[in-house]
């Protein structure tokens, strides 16, 4: 049995606080609805979660190495299970227990229990994972809000779902594409670097013996050679600050925006995300729209699903346009980063014709398949683009220290 502190509210209205003793929250809110409260506040109390503590056993002893984290699969399956039990019709606190009891990971049972138990306390799912940002992203939570404004939460689980499956399978592939030139570039830095320190300073006294004048290329390899060996603590340490800096410049919001700008405008990365986003957004919003939420309020809940803050101040600029009574096909011609023109003509169209939540979700559909073939063509372009840099890069240190040999015997004459 659990000591519980709780805050309600009496028949008359007035606030009442205690304490009662329960095998659990559900229970103690059973008990409270029976001595007529409303409850306000329900917790545990300190001393007998401590007493929970020093009866459970101790800890195994392991040579391993345990992560407090929720990684993104423990996320999946959670939401994939969460999903599969609200569509067979097991209420939402039953089966965040039923998570909560089939977690992997004690650090994963602690998150959904606290989701739980925020859920028991009255407010929405969204809200209550929105208390987690670490393990349950930003985007993640907007679209479980879009579940629960449409009365489609099941649904929107499972597009999670396939969503984290699609992007994991997306990163998955690109690290298997990129692990061999990866490998190759650890290779050749550090080929470069026993070059840089042990091998051309010795180059450089044979050549200073006969007074050979050294090329200008070999002269730049020789020079960096020599920043490296009187200057190399210090610039690794300048590094280690600059990268520290950097990172702590993304995080700000000025940062994180203007990296957002620079995305956008990337040759290749920059349209890739901006279809990413738009299709994210056309499914939402078509979702949205054939479950009956009004537009405006639609519109709210799914530019919160883009993901790039640049885009979502676009958008909301467009939703006060229609608010103010402005067709949507007409109000998005301004987020041209996010729409292109034959997408806002059949936007426009579909909204003429009162077929706008199907069109939105065929947008969706045709955008993530050809997304899917831009990103395959991209994967495969850039690991013999990464390669190509890098025989040029080895090649250049090559021909800079072999030139000089074939002028040198001018100099032994």
């Amino acid at each position: 049995m659990a000591l519980f502190q709780y805050k309600a509210l009496q028949a008359d209205g007035r606030t009442t606080e205690g304490q009662l003793e329960a095998g659990g929250r559900q229970e103690a809110f059973r008990q409270m609805e029976e001595r007529g409260l409303k409850p306000i506040h329900l917790a545990e109390t300190a001393a007998s979660q401590a007493a929970k503590d020093s009866t459970a056993p101790p800890p195994s002893q392991s040579f391993g190495f345990k992560s407090d984290k929720v990684t993104p699969r423990m996320l999946e399956n959670f939401t994939r299970l969460l999903s599969s039990l609200l569509a067979a019709g097991v209420p939402l606190s039953r089966a965040l227990v039923i998570l909560c009891k089939e977690a992997a990971t004690p650090a994963a049972g602690a998150k959904w229990k606290k989701v739980h138990d925020a859920v028991i306390d009255g407010i929405s799912l969204a809200d209550a994972m929105a208390l987690s940002p670490e393990t349950f992203p930003r985007v993640y939570v907007a679209m479980v809000q879009a579940g629960e404004t449409g009365g489609f939460l099941d649904l929107v689980l499972a597009q999670i779902a396939d969503f984290q499956a699609r992007e994991k399978e997306l990163r998955s592939k690109v690290m298997t594409a990129m692990l061999y030139p990866i490998i190759l570039l650890v290779m050749a830095l550090g080929v470069l670097v026993f070059l840089l320190v042990f091998f051309i300073p010795r180059f450089q006294v044979i050549f200073a013996g006969y007074g050979a004048k050294l090329p200008l290329l070999t002269q730049m390899i020789i020079g960096a050679s020599h920043a490296i060996r009187t200057y190399g603590l210090f610039i690794a340490v300048g590094l280690g600050i600059g990268v520290f800096a950097i990172r702590s410049w993304l995080v700000s919001e000025q940062g994180r925006r203007t990296w957002e700008r620079l995305i956008l405008r990337a040759p290749v990365v920059g349209p890739l995300v901006g279809q990413f986003a738009m299709a994210r957004f056309c499914r939402m919003l078509g979702t949205l729209l054939s479950a009956g939420v009004p537009l405006v309020q639609g519109l709210n809940v799914a530019r919160k699903s883009i993901g790039n803050q640049i885009l979502v101040d676009a958008v909301s600029n467009s939703i006060e346009r229609v608010k103010e009574g402005g067709q949507l096909g007409k109000s998005l011609g301004a987020c041209r980063d996010l729409f292109a023109g034959s997408v806002l003509e059949m936007i426009a169209v579909a909204e003429e014709s009162g077929r706008l939540d199907q069109e939105l979700v065929r947008i969706a559909n045709v955008t993530e398949g050809d997304l899917d073939r831009q990103l395959k063509s991209a994967v495969a372009f850039a690991e013999p683009l990464l390669l190509f840099f890098i025989a040029a890069f080895i090649g250049t240190i090559f021909i800079g220290m072999v030139i000089p040999i074939f002028t040198l015997q001018d100099y032994i004459k």
